[in-house]
């Protein structure tokens, strides 16, 4: 189900020393993915246990505040999660949420979401090896009502705003691939932005949203990640150009990646900081105080319309060679 208004967006794949993360197995978590020290504090629990004789595989449990299962699943990593085979998630309710496959972290094949009453939603096949806007491929829909309005691909089809609170877009399916005009709007009533949009077989073809100040734009780029001018490399060198080590994390030989999360803005600015994890709160303040001091990036897009989007980065911090 997509994100509107917020954009979640990892940089990269985050990968911590393994002999930490085995010290422990029990996580508590926000919804953000920051860790916290006691369970009160936490919007989920993670149990991650020891493989299954004759796997390599970590098992992962997952576990609302009210001790009903919220997810279940396989990994191969402990720190982050490396997904490998079935993964199961579950509404608040206890009621099936999805259930998705995975290939090293990456989706792949058969999906299935749920509605909150526990009823078929979607069937959506997933190739990540196919051309990017092609690579997911909707089979089948149920309605509200429990009729099937899309069966092996072909019909129409509706994807709900987050929570099934409202219509994201909606449009004609042909080989499970967006076919013809597809209309929606999204944002809330202060900001909310109406488009329509062209298909062939899958393939973005043009647009043209409206925003709340009744400001039409046409586009040919359906949506956009937010970058820093010059691209992420540049970013980095920015970083390591600005950052100063910390001097008592510098003489107790303090190392690691402090996981930082800001908010790039419509027009372009840094808000919302926050440090996921870290191994020092020194490194924490550095981090931060850097990523405060940054020039403005350019926006994302989302429907030809400039959207605030969340952004997850690591910043590296080593003795040998800081970024």
């Amino acid at each position: 189900m997509k994100i509107n208004l917020l954009i979640s967006i990892v940089c990269c794949l985050l990968y911590f020393d393994q002999s930490f993360a085995q010290k422990r197995n029990v996580y508590f978590l926000k919804n953000s993915g920051a860790e916290v020290k006691v369970r009160d504090s936490a919007d989920f629990i993670r149990v991650v246990s020891e493989p299954d004789s004759g796997s390599v595989l970590f098992n992962v449990s997952e576990f609302y505040l009210n001790d009903k299962p919220k997810l279940i699943a396989k990994t191969a990593t402990i720190e982050p999660l490396l997904l490998e085979g079935q993964c199961i998630t579950f509404y608040p309710s206890g009621k099936k949420q999805e259930m998705a496959n995975y290939e090293r972290g990456v989706r792949y094949g058969d999906e299935y979401e749920y509605y909150p009453d526990g009823k078929l939603y979607v069937h959506r096949r997933y190739n990540p090896d196919s051309d990017p806007e092609i690579k997911i491929i909707t089979l089948d829909f149920i309605d509200s009502t429990g009729k099937q309005r899309l069966k092996d691909g072909n019909g129409y089809f509706i994807n709900y705003n987050n929570g099934f609170k409202g219509i994201y877009e909606e449009g004609n399916l042909k080989t499970g691939k967006k076919d013809g005009i597809w209309k929606g709007s999204y944002g809330d009533k202060d900001h909310k932005v109406s488009f329509a949009e062209i298909f062939e077989n899958g393939k973005f073809i043009s647009g043209q949203s409206t925003d709340w100040r009744n400001k039409t734009s046409n586009y040919t780029i359906a949506e956009a990640q937010p970058q820093f001018q010059g691209g992420i490399e540049v970013f980095y060198r920015y970083l390591s150009s600005n950052i100063s080590y910390p001097y008592h994390a510098k003489i107790n030989n303090i190392t690691g990646k402090v996981i930082c999360q800001f908010v790039v803005e419509r027009d372009g600015s840094l808000t919302d900081f926050k440090v996921v994890r870290s191994p020092d709160d020194e490194l924490s303040k550095e981090a931060l105080r850097v990523l405060k001091k940054s020039p403005n990036w350019i926006p994302g897009i989302q429907h030809g319309q400039p959207v605030r989007v969340l952004y997850t980065i690591p910043i590296n911090f080593t003795l040998g060679n800081s970024r």
